[in-house]
């Protein structure tokens, strides 16, 4: 995902799961555009997680972490995955924990009453 636009769309009106490195942002294609598209995959890691090259790091190691869960995404949905400011000093095995969590809460069937 390269768009500000898709970028806000998911932020602005998609569901949030968070955790303590990361939050996740899910935009199902019903809300969004035609369900043909493939799934698209944002990163944002803002200064606050360290200097160019922690975010650098930290966004490849979100990427690479990803990659594995876009198999579960619907097609057609826009997802964002935002770190946080203690992301950057994460393990791996700490930020794959958080993004699996998180995705897990996204992805199960949504309670009634709930949004």
């Amino acid at each position: 995902m390269r768009r500000r636009d898709d970028f806000s769309l998911a932020v602005r009106r998609g569901r949030r799961a968070g955790r303590p490195n990361v939050v996740v942002h899910l935009l199902r294609p019903e809300e969004c555009r035609p369900a043909a598209a493939r799934p698209l995959v944002g990163f944002i890691v803002a200064r606050t997680v360290g200097n160019a090259v922690v975010r650098n790091t930290t966004r490849r190691r979100l990427r690479h972490l990803m990659r594995p869960h876009l198999d579960r995404l619907p097609a057609g949905s826009l997802l964002v995955v935002r770190a946080n400011p203690r992301a950057g000093a994460a393990r791996p095995d700490e930020l794959a924990a958080d993004l699996e969590s998180a995705l897990d809460r996204l992805l199960r069937p949504a309670s009634k009453g709930r949004r």
